[in-house]
């Protein structure tokens, strides 16, 4: 079972996250298209929620036709846009900016066929979470108010502060045992900024016979099929992850946290 996936060197569409994940739901690509480039794609089983990263796009798909979403520089530079693409469905990405498109194409494996929309980045409700060295600010994507419009994905992001911990305290989702936990596999795409700078991504469960860690750097994937999976920023450096989420038990988050550290959400209250 693979968990740490290098930066690859991307031009037109590529898939990140392989087989060899061990994954049964989702999967993660990637587009990056160079000034007016295009890519024509099929979805195939999975819905698909298209994160524009940086840069700017055209799309046509299955009636949904678009022609200058997104904007941001890079992942730094304000809120995402993204595409919801439904299963079986062509669709066609062009570059209208005036440098890279970068585009994270995150799956999830369905079983209905919804319509395609548009999430506009002023629609993206932004959260901070945590207090002291524990930090960070998340954007729910694709979450809970889109029931009945999707299937099985759910999508965001989250800025780990410089030198705090994200994905923390420790939870896990592996296991379907409502009303506790459900559940859904994950992936994690990573930015460093700066970008030289890297992050940390903790992997262990509770004997010990996942007890992994990765240091990770801008442009790197983390495949999560169990386990606990916290993530630490190096000191002057904020870590980015693009999130997606999928399991065969429905769409509500609820992960476990670990009983070990699961005391530090008592002094969330206090402080």
């Amino acid at each position: 079972m693979k968990h740490f996936y290098q930066k690859q060197d991307v031009k037109g569409y590529k898939e990140i996250v392989t087989k060899e994940s061990g994954l049964d739901v989702i999967g993660f690509d990637f587009i990056c298209l160079e000034e007016k480039e295009s890519v024509e794609c099929y979805s195939g089983e999975f819905e698909l929620g298209l994160v524009i990263l940086s840069g700017r796009l055209s799309i046509k798909c299955d009636g949904l036709e678009e022609k200058n979403l997104g904007g941001r520089r890079n992942v730094f530079d304000g809120k995402p846009t993204t595409i919801y693409v439904p299963k079986d469905t062509k669709y066609v990405v062009t570059n209208v900016g005036d440098g890279k498109l970068e585009v994270g194409v995150c799956k999830a494996k369905a079983d209905k066929k919804y319509e395609p929309f548009v999430i506009r980045s002023e629609e993206v409700v932004t959260e901070h979470r945590g207090k002291l060295n524990w930090q960070r600010d998340v954007n729910d994507i694709i979450t809970s108010k889109y029931e009945g419009r999707v299937d099985k994905i759910v999508l965001g992001e989250t800025y780990g502060c410089a030198g705090q911990w994200s994905s923390y305290p420790s939870h896990k989702h592996d296991t379907d045992n409502m009303p506790y936990e459900v559940n859904m596999e994950e992936i994690y795409y990573f930015k460093i900024n700066p970008q030289q700078g890297f992050g940390i991504q903790v992997m262990y469960n509770d004997d010990l016979s996942l007890n992994e860690s990765y240091i990770i750097r801008d442009g790197d994937s983390i495949a999560i099929k169990e386990g606990y999976h916290p993530v630490a920023a190096a000191p002057g450096y904020c870590v980015y992850y693009l999130w997606v989420m999928a399991g065969k038990s429905g769409r509500k988050l609820t992960p476990c946290d670990d009983p070990k550290h699961s005391w530090v959400k008592a002094v969330e209250k206090m402080v």
